[in-house]
């Protein structure tokens, strides 16, 4: 299976962490939240992303849309996992990328353990989790997962480095694509303007 690109997100992607959330089906949100937010609430979440305390990664499509995303909410020396992937994209290796992606981030920052918090019925999540080797906790319909990370090594910080540079070739690429596709959409709707005034 060939490597998952996955990009670190700044508030540049703010738009697109929106549209995001927005196409989450309500069950999702619910599995992802632990309770279904209102479009506001969704809105006022990603717009309260502290982008110089936390990390967000997420995997994007040709069209720059974002297929997953993944919110590591940093508590010191520990850091919170929450992730999402949009329907029809899952079963993919997505979530597990992000996971992979915010583990790695979390131990090249000094970050000693990932936990997260979910719904017991949220099995996508606790397998990833699980995969990972977190210690996975259900109580009262509720799961709690935690994994203790062994500090960076050089591989680590090399792994990293070269992670980030494939993510951003990757962008780099599709921004590209989807820029000559609009001016190639652009050219054909104006000489079609021009065929019909003629």
């Amino acid at each position: 299976m060939k490597p998952i690109p996955v990009l670190q997100l700044t508030r540049v992607h703010l738009p697109a962490l929106r549209r995001h959330f927005l196409a989450l089906p309500p069950d999702d949100l619910r599995l992802r939240f632990g309770r279904i937010l209102s479009e506001a609430a969704l809105l006022a979440y990603v717009d309260a992303i502290d982008f110089g305390r936390d990390a967000v990664f997420g995997v994007v499509d040709e069209d720059l849309e974002l297929l997953g995303v993944a919110h590591l909410g940093v508590l010191g020396e520990a850091a919170e996992f929450g992730v999402s992937v949009l329907p029809g994209h899952r079963g993919r290796g997505i979530g597990s990328a992000l996971f992979e992606r915010c583990a790695t981030y979390a131990r090249t920052h000094g970050i000693a353990r990932l936990f997260m918090h979910c719904l017991a019925e949220n099995q996508s999540i606790m397998r990833i989790a699980r995969r990972a080797g977190m210690d996975v906790v259900l109580q009262a319909g509720e799961a709690e997962g935690q994994l203790e990370l062994s500090p960076s090594d050089p591989a680590t910080v090399v792994g990293q480095w070269m992670s980030d540079r494939l993510a951003l070739f990757d962008y780099a690429l599709k921004s590209q694509w989807v820029a000559a596709r609009r001016m190639t959409e652009a050219v054909a709707d104006a000489a079609g303007i021009r065929k019909r005034a003629d």
